[in-house]
């Protein structure tokens, strides 16, 4: 199963609120990728004109995880700057893993007002794809912050897999589909059909078919891995998007499928994180 909250990202905004802000400024940050710590480094400086949270002011700080992990062990955060709308912050927010494990791996790094009383304001982000980052560039780098719109499937298209499969972007429950528990088990078999009516060639093109694993316990739920099927070009309709960042074999399944309507396409794909 996945997580209870609906949506790839909700789970990123579980601490605040959404849309009460209009989002303008910009944020500077550089990544490094340290070989000899084996450790990601995301250096935060500053953000420059801010959005006023509350009464011309903002107490922003910044959030990152590193997705698709949205679990709080992903989660990083800087301390809050008070009344400033151009915060200097000068921290760096740390991950251990391989450097092989960054493909496939997007940083999400969010700017929040911290309201002591209330909900946290959204004040902005920025989505990097580590896949295609260029490692050699550690120069801090000015992003402009984006706005956080619930996902939703683009107007007049059927809607786009995620876990246990979703079609993005269509990350909702009503897109979800799973198979059943199989116990006591390091070789399942499923043998289980999951059918999504309505869609065209081109609705796939600018779709991603995700497909992860989850160990099942009582209490709990422990993901394995999983697969993503696409192109793999990072946009949908015209969006640069996080999710379309299949690697080279998965997209040669998603090809070749879209190369062979009607016809059934099997693959055997390593899992990922």
């Amino acid at each position: 199963s996945a997580p209870q909250l609906s949506g790839s990202l909700m789970s990123l905004y579980s601490e605040g609120e959404l849309g009460s802000v209009a989002v303008r400024g910009c944020v500077q940050f550089s990544l490094r990728y340290d070989p000899a710590k084996k450790e990601l480094q995301v250096h935060v400086l500053r953000c420059r004109e801010l959005a006023e949270a509350k009464k011309q002011r903002s107490d922003p700080y910044i959030k990152t995880y590193l997705l698709p992990d949205k679990s709080n062990r992903s989660k990083r955060k800087t301390t809050v700057r008070k009344r400033s709308l151009d915060p200097i912050f000068n921290e760096t927010l740390k991950y251990k893993l391989e450097k092989r494990d960054l493909q496939g791996r997007t940083l999400n790094l969010s700017v929040w007002h911290h309201d002591s009383l209330g909900r946290n304001l959204f004040l902005g982000e920025v989505e990097i794809a580590l896949g295609a980052w260029d490692w050699a560039n550690t120069r801090p780098e000015w992003f402009s912050l984006q706005p956080r719109v619930s996902p939703q499937p683009p107007p007049a298209h059927p809607s786009p897999i995620h876990s246990p499969p979703y079609v993005l972007p269509d990350d909702s429950k009503a897109s979800r589909q799973k198979t059943r528990v199989v116990k006591r088990s390091l070789n399942p078999l499923f043998n289980h059909t999951m059918v999504y009516d309505g869609f065209q060639a081109k609705d796939l093109a600018e779709a991603c078919a995700e497909f992860t694993l989850w160990h099942h316990e009582a209490f709990s739920k422990r993901q394995l891995g999983g697969i993503r099927l696409s192109l793999g070009t990072g946009s949908s309709y015209g969006l640069p998007v996080g999710w379309m960042d299949s690697t080279v074999e998965e997209r040669g399944v998603w090809g070749r499928l879209l190369q062979h309507p009607g016809q059934w396409v099997e693959a055997l794909l390593p899992l990922r994180t």
